[in-house]
């Protein structure tokens, strides 16, 4: 896979306060992941790399409203995310109470998200793109790459990335700037996305490879 800003879009899924700090309500399940992966300062280090390779930015977040607490059925993440109101806001049409909450960006990323040039597209429902405009904002900018992190890694970020393949893009997976949730019974869901990382991704990277790759070091 040849990684180059007039075809490649780095696309970060959940940069979110829930699950990347320590006061996010789903720490407990994610934190020993996001540690051992130094995910918070890797993510960082591909933010600010697109920023100086001029590498297009795209975020795709996860925000649940008052109204999905309707929702009759789910699987069992999508339940503890519900009841423990994960990435929740009040409102879709207001901002207030977003500032500092758990689905508000993580304080360090701020300054390459509202940027002005980064497109944060319309929110995921569950956890793939198929309920958002991530794969129209791509194509309308002729942007048949990406490379592939953020949260969780066998929830979100694979689902985004079976997605995104089976539209037709090339997709790295940048596997250490991820992290996933580790439960005493249904077991390590970090682990379990690496394994297919593997099978699925047209690369899996470190996040040492991506940056020099999109510094055009590699």
């Amino acid at each position: 896979m040849q990684i180059d800003k007039n075809d490649t879009a780095l696309v970060v899924i959940d940069p979110q306060n829930d699950v990347l700090s320590e006061k996010g309500v789903s720490w407990g399940l994610v934190g020993d992941s996001v540690r051992e992966n130094g995910t918070v300062e890797n993510l960082e280090r591909l933010f600010r790399a697109a920023k100086e390779g001029d590498f297009g930015v795209f975020i795709s977040p996860h925000y649940l409203y008052p109204s999905d607490q309707a929702w009759r059925f789910g699987g069992a993440a999508e339940r503890m995310m519900l009841e423990g109101k994960e990435f929740f806001r009040p409102d879709p049409l207001s901002l207030d109470g977003l500032a500092g909450s758990g689905a508000d960006w993580l304080d360090r990323y701020r300054p390459f998200i509202e940027d002005g040039r980064t497109v944060v597209v319309s929110p995921h429902k569950v956890w793939g793109p198929q309920t958002n405009d991530l794969v129209l904002q791509l194509r309308k900018r002729r942007l048949g790459k990406v490379i592939l992190a953020g949260m969780l890694a066998n929830l979100c970020v694979e689902s985004h990335l079976r997605e995104l393949i089976e539209q037709g893009f090339e997709v790295a997976v940048v596997k250490d700037a991820t992290a996933g949730p580790r439960h005493p019974r249904i077991g390590d869901g970090y682990q379990a996305a690496v394994v297919n990382y593997g099978f699925v991704a047209d690369a899996v990277l470190t996040t040492a490879e991506a940056v020099a790759a999109m510094l055009g070091q590699a």
